[in-house]
């Protein structure tokens, strides 16, 4: 029996237990167009089935439904909006119902499924913006990102540093490194 023969099962497992760490949660399982915001604000149609993520720009509730701006960020296979310095254009999605903008408040990640019902004009800044408006069915909430620490251990050089030198009570150290924080965009708020 070769050891390639048994490799290949290995390997379908091992890529069947990765794929299934990647799912979309089920409220944004489902088949979708393949487009972008900035594509449908662009040559888009009216009725195209969507599931499109990004960072929530303003709220606006109203006295039956809730209508959300969005800078569209692509994807991971999780659904997920990805962190990046990427923009896959805007497009505001309303749903019925009151979300609060304390929660829902600007920055925050979500992914909309709906569908397309129409375009809008609107400024930002002196440019007129086409947004694409969605008919949300699914607004979900991502859970704000843990900062990234990560851990550096330091492995002392030899022979300063070295047990035998020191005695039994040596032991390499950890240091925490913080991410630093963003510079100021000049914004002044």
């Amino acid at each position: 029996m070769t050891p390639l023969r048994h490799a290949r099962p290995l390997m379908l497992l091992a890529a069947t237990l990765l794929a299934g760490c990647a799912t979309a949660p089920t409220p944004l399982q489902g088949e979708f167009a393949p487009l972008t915001p900035e594509q449908a604000s662009a040559s888009g149609r009216p009725g195209d089935r969507i599931r499109w993520g990004g960072q929530i720009v303003d709220v606006q509730t109203r006295t039956d439904r809730t209508c959300f701006e969005l800078l569209g960020k692509p994807l991971q296979t999780s659904a997920r909006p990805r962190e990046a310095d990427l923009s896959a254009g805007r497009f505001l999605a309303c749903r019925q119902g009151f979300y609060d903008p304390a929660l829902f408040a600007p920055g925050r990640e979500v992914t909309v499924t709906g569908v397309i019902e129409g375009f809008e004009e609107h400024p930002i800044g002196e440019y007129s913006y086409r947004y694409p408006r969605v008919a949300a069915e699914v607004v979900y909430l991502w859970p704000e990102r843990e900062p990234d620490y990560y851990y550096r251990y330091y492995t002392p050089a030899w022979p300063y540093y070295h047990p035998a030198y020191w005695g039994p009570s040596w032991r390499p150290y950890r240091v925490i490194v913080r991410p630093r924080p963003k510079a100021d965009d000049g914004s002044g708020g």
